[in-house]
C-alpha cells in the first residue's frame, strides 16, 4: 500500500535546522527502509527466544510477544520485569541476523557526512547491532556515537529518562539538536524537551509492524514527516543549513 499523499510534510509552527547543530537519529526503519530486511528478521528472532524461554510453540509465542510489546513498549522491558533475563543474552540473540540484505547507501551517507556538527545514533537496540546496521548501510564513519538500550540502563524510549540521559551523556543542548525517529510517539519528549523532530514513515507498509508505528501522524510534537530520509536530508535541511552558513560568513 502506497502512501502518495504523506511522502513530505512540514507543520506551520515547524522548528527548522537553521540552529541545529546536532544530529540525532533512531536506527531501525529510520537509518534504512523496510526492504533491507533488518526488522522482520530480529521480529522473527525475538518469537524464537520467547518461543524457547515459555516453551511454545511458534503462534502461542507470537502473541504473548505481541501482549509484552503492547504492555511493555518493548518485547526486553516485559522479560527483564517478568523473568530477569539476561538483557545482554536477549539482544545478542535477537540481533543475530543476515546483514547482507542490507544495501550500501550512498545517497544517504552523502547527506550525513554534509550535515553540519554532531551526529548521533539513539537506538532502543544495542551498540553492536547499530554499529553493524550502520557500517553496512556505510554511514557508521559519519557518527560520533551511539546511546543504546544499555547506556539507557535498558529503559526504552518513549521514556523521558532515557532522552534525558541521552543528553545529559553527550552534552547535547536539545534546542539546538533535531531527532529523527520512525514511530511518533517517540518524539513526544524530545519536543518538550525542545528538540526539533522529523517523523521518517515507510513508502509501503510493512507487514512486520505494527499499524500505529507506520502512521504519518500530524501533531503538534511532530515538526516534519518523510517517507525518504536522503531526499528530506539533500532537499530541506542542507540547503537550509547552507544558506545559514553563508549568512553568517557574510556577517
Amino acid at each position: 500500500m502506497h502512501h502518495p499523499e504523506k511522502a513530505q510534510f512540514t507543520t506551520p509552527a515547524a522548528r527548522g535546522f537553521s540552529d541545529v547543530d546536532t544530529w540525532v537519529f533512531d536506527l531501525d526503519n529510520t537509518l534504512y527502509p523496510s526492504d533491507a530486511q533488518v526488522w522482520p528478521q530480529v521480529d522473527e528472532r525475538i518469537t524464537l527466544y520467547v518461543m524457547r524461554l515459555y516453551g511454545l510453540d511458534g503462534i502461542s509465542a507470537r502473541a504473548l510477544q505481541k501482549y509484552f510489546y503492547h504492555r511493555y513498549g518493548t518485547t526486553l522491558t516485559a522479560l527483564l520485569t517478568e523473568d530477569g533475563v539476561d538483557p545482554h543474552d536477549f539482544l545478542d540473540f535477537a540481533h543475530d541476523i543476515d546483514h547482507s540484505t542490507i544495501k550500501l547507501d550512498q545517497n544517504l551517507g552523502d547527506a550525513i557526512e554534509r550535515l553540519p556538527g554532531r551526529k548521533l545514533i539513539l537506538t532502543n537496540g544495542s551498540r553492536r547491532h547499530a554499529e553493524n546496521v550502520a557500517a553496512k548501510l556505510g554511514i557508521l564513519d559519519h557518527f560520533e556515537d551511539v546511546f543504546d538500550i544499555a547506556a539507557a540502563n535498558f529503559v526504552p524510549k518513549p521514556e523521558r529518562s532515557t532522552y534525558e540521559r541521552f543528553l545529559e551523556a553527550h552534552g547535547v543542548e536539545p534546542t539546538r539538536a533535531v531527532l529523527f525517529e520512525d514511530i511518533a510517539r517517540n518524539l513526544a519528549v524530545p519536543h518538550d524537551l525542545g528538540m526539533a523532530t522529523v517523523l521518517v514513515v515507510p513508502k509501503i507498509v510493512d507487514p512486520y509492524r505494527e499499524a500505529f508505528e507506520q502512521e504519518a501522524v500530524r501533531e503538534p510534537h511532530i515538526d516534519h514527516i518523510t517517507d525518504d530520509l536522503a531526499a528530506f536530508l539533500s532537499a530541506c535541511v542542507l540547503p537550509e543549513v547552507t544558506r545559514t552558513s553563508l549568512g553568517a560568513d557574510r556577517a
